[in-house]
């Protein structure tokens, strides 16, 4: 854990992370992504969640989603490069699951990526983005 907005922002062990607050978790040959806590907590109670469809190919940190609130909007990057296999559909009807749970059911979407290694080596760690989101604070 580290410090981060008025409560403390849960930063958890073994994801990759961005300097756009999403969270990169690699699962066999699939990569699911999601944005951070401390992303959450700066958006508060999330209204809408809108991600590409499956098939879309994307590169590292091109945008590829919105998510809004009643205070802002913010995009979505994609943290690696690749194809959208999966999109979380249970967001449409439930944007709030990503308040509840960001690292869990809030995830976004499971991307198969083309060139993990090398996308892998630009994202943060858990111990760099606490220290990168301890900075913002």
């Amino acid at each position: 854990m580290s410090k981060g907005t008025s409560k403390a922002t849960k930063v958890i062990d073994g994801l990759y992370y961005t300097k756009e607050h999403e969270w990169a978790r690699v699962e066999g040959d699939l990569v699911v992504v999601g944005i951070t806590d401390y992303a959450q907590h700066a958006l508060h109670e999330i209204t809408f969640v809108e991600i590409m469809q499956s098939g879309t190919t994307l590169n590292a940190g091109e945008e590829c989603g919105l998510v809004e609130s009643m205070k802002a909007s913010s995009d979505v990057f994609s943290p690696v490069s690749g194809q959208i296999v999966e999109v979380n559909t249970s967001l449409e009807d439930s944007p709030e699951t990503v308040n509840e749970d960001p690292y869990g059911k809030g995830w976004m979407y499971k991307i198969r990526p083309s060139n993990l290694k090398a996308d892998l080596k630009k994202l943060m760690d858990s111990k760099a983005y606490a220290s990168f989101v301890a900075s913002k604070t």
